[in-house]
């Protein structure tokens, strides 16, 4: 319960400060154990990191996989894919994975959140085959810089309301830049 109670702040601070916002003084606030209690539970603010992503990336892409397993078409797969990404910007694990993106982690850390990436991104290649893509996994990967900037443009709070970018995602997606 302890770990669990340590992972939900490691979420809130993350959320709300970004990395910076990530100690293990301020975590051991949050949850009221002392400093040296944190310690036992994880040994550097990279193991928290790595924990969070082992355990909130695969539920963030089961939703994802979920809308997409609603979809009826290629076209409506690829769409879900990049609405329920997007969709999940505003919720505290997809902030949590965002700012853990930008820390400085280990060479471990940091290969686990690239094989994750690669889960996320290996969804949506049949239904760019089924599209007709003569390469389906470069599209997937081009695709997902489209989602990453449109989640970059939702949580620097840009001008346009999230719909509006979420709706210019899945247009480039389905159109590119013809509109």
């Amino acid at each position: 319960m302890q770990r669990a109670a340590l992972l939900d702040a490691a979420r809130s601070l993350l959320s709300e400060g970004g990395t910076e916002a990530l100690t293990f003084p301020a975590l051991a606030e949050r949850t009221g154990l002392a400093r040296s209690s944190v310690y036992e539970y994880f040994r550097s603010r990279a193991a928290v990191v790595e924990e969070l992503c082992e355990v909130d990336f695969p539920v963030w892409a089961a939703e994802v996989a979920a809308a997409m397993e609603r979809a009826a078409t290629a076209e409506d797969k690829v769409e879900a894919y990049v609405r329920q990404q997007l969709t999940l910007v505003g919720d505290r694990r997809h902030r949590a994975v965002v700012a853990i993106s930008a820390s400085e982690l280990d060479a471990g850390a940091r290969e686990k959140i690239r094989a994750a990436h690669g889960e996320l991104v290996a969804m949506v290649v049949e239904a760019l085959r089924e599209m007709g893509h003569e390469q389906p996994r470069l599209a997937a990967m081009l695709l997902q810089g489209v989602v990453d900037a449109a989640v970059r443009r939702i949580e620097l709070l840009a001008p346009e309301d999230p719909s509006t970018v979420t709706d210019a995602a899945v247009n480039m997606a389905l159109r590119g830049v013809r509109g």
